[in-house]
């Protein structure tokens, strides 16, 4: 996630380095570096033009007054809080007022709308606890229909259709009074995008928001598309004055112009960003986490929120147990892979962690776990409860039915002893030094 743009502040960081303070000149040189980094990516030349005009001011304000701080630090902090304020400030939630509470989907065609209609239904349902209705009015677009219904399905909501209905504003307005009757907490209507902005679709999103009134109205945008997403934006706004904004594919190849200027330009917050294709691939946008993250500080908080949506305690007591036993086997490792897994994709998770966004030569598989699972699942139920039973004749057997070769399975079941052993020395309250000091002899930690 802007990987570009986050090298090219790097770079303009790093010019600081070994500098004793600010000065006019090593300002001048960073400020310069920015607005080049923040133009690349995409964002108006005025806007990155303001920005770095904001930064500088603040720099030479402070150069002679927190000289305890190292220039570097102290720069990436003033760029951080102003790029904070580009972004909004802080977090704006969705408007979930009403008996049900109506919420508008519009944008272009393939910025992603029925994917996050889906992801939405299922935000709604868990983190909401709402009673949630999805409603097709996409009668346009082939298999549209089709699409939010596998999602529906998907995520576990109902959706309201009508197959042999053209007229979308007609099947919003019964899908509201459906959802009226049935006590639905939330209906979301999904609706037609075009592959360019026009008139007609600009009167049809129109007359529907009419009809249904809804208590927000939420403008999907594709982030790849960098500039040309915020002038849409600008468009959409003027017609039927959207409440909030969705960055869609924040996963591909993101340059970060959409980010960090759509708020500016079109005075309205960023309320979701997307990240992948799965339904819970959603987050809630915090322009300070998305911050660090450009960045490169990560974003813990998070990745934290991540990990205590998938935390079982009694599940954490019941390893903990097995743990101090020295009894977690494979059963045990193949659920917390699982959980790992519900937490988002490998990429996506490590470039939350502090640091890790900086190591260039890190290889993540999304599939990483594809081989370990064929492995586990290749042994007998025994074997999964009881690793000690491994021997070189059931290896091999393991090894056919998996179609690894031999010294995979002795390299994974070394590093799954290891991983075990060093847990349970933790579990007994052994020193971090002696734990450490196992650490670098794994395979692959070189």
């Amino acid at each position: 996630m802007f990987d570009t743009l986050s090298d090219k502040l790097d770079s303009a960081f790093k010019n600081l380095t070994g500098e004793g303070k600010l000065t006019e000149i090593n300002i001048a040189q960073s400020i310069k570096e920015i607005r080049r980094a923040l133009v690349a990516a995409d964002v108006n030349y005025k806007i990155a033009k303001e920005f770095t005009d904001r930064v500088k001011e603040q720099a030479m304000g402070t150069r002679n007054v927190l000289k305890a701080v190292k220039p570097g630090e102290l720069m990436v902090k003033i760029v951080m809080d102003e790029m904070v304020e580009l972004m909004g400030g802080q977090s704006v939630g969705i408007n979930l007022s009403g008996s049900p509470a109506v919420i508008l989907i519009a944008g272009l065609q393939g910025s992603g709308k029925t994917t996050f209609t889906g992801k939405l239904a299922k935000h709604l349902k868990e983190k909401k606890r709402l009673k949630v209705l999805v409603a097709a009015c996409d009668v346009y677009r082939p298999a549209a229909i089709d699409q939010l219904t596998v999602l529906a399905k998907q995520v576990d909501v109902e959706i309201y259709k009508e197959t042999e209905n053209k007229n979308p504003i007609s099947i919003a307005g019964n899908a509201l009074v459906y959802a009226k009757q049935n006590n639905f907490g939330a209906v979301i209507i999904d609706t037609a995008g075009r592959l360019s902005v026009d008139e007609e679709m600009m009167d049809e999103i129109a007359a529907i928001k009419d009809e249904i009134t809804p208590s927000e109205t939420l403008f999907v945008v594709d982030s790849m598309t960098g500039q040309d997403a915020v002038n849409t934006a600008a468009v959409f706004n003027e017609r039927i004055d959207y409440n909030g904004v969705v960055l869609t594919k924040l996963d591909g190849d993101t340059r970060g112009g959409a980010a960090l200027s759509i708020k500016y330009t079109v005075g309205k917050p960023i309320k979701f960003v997307s990240t992948g294709e799965k339904m819970d691939a959603l987050d809630v946008f915090h322009p300070d986490r998305m911050a660090q993250r450009i960045l490169g500080m990560g974003d813990i908080v998070s990745f934290v929120e991540k990990a205590q949506d998938q935390f079982d305690e009694k599940e954490a007591q019941r390893l903990e147990k097995k743990i101090k036993k020295n009894k977690f086997d494979f059963n045990d490792f193949l659920g917390q892979m699982a959980q790992i897994r519900k937490m988002g994709d490998l990429r996506s998770l490590i470039g939350m962690i502090p640091g890790m966004s900086k190591l260039k030569n890190l290889d993540i598989d999304d599939n990483a776990f594809a081989k370990v699972e064929s492995i586990i699942h290749s042994m007998t139920p025994e074997e999964r409860t009881n690793p000690d039973l491994l021997n070189m004749s059931r290896k091999r057997r393991i090894a056919k039915g998996c179609g690894r070769n031999i010294h995979e399975i002795n390299m994974f079941i070394k590093q799954f002893n290891q991983m075990r052993k060093m847990m349970h020395m933790m579990s007994k309250g052994k020193g971090m030094q002696q734990l450490m000091g196992n650490f670098p002899n794994m395979p692959g930690m070189n």
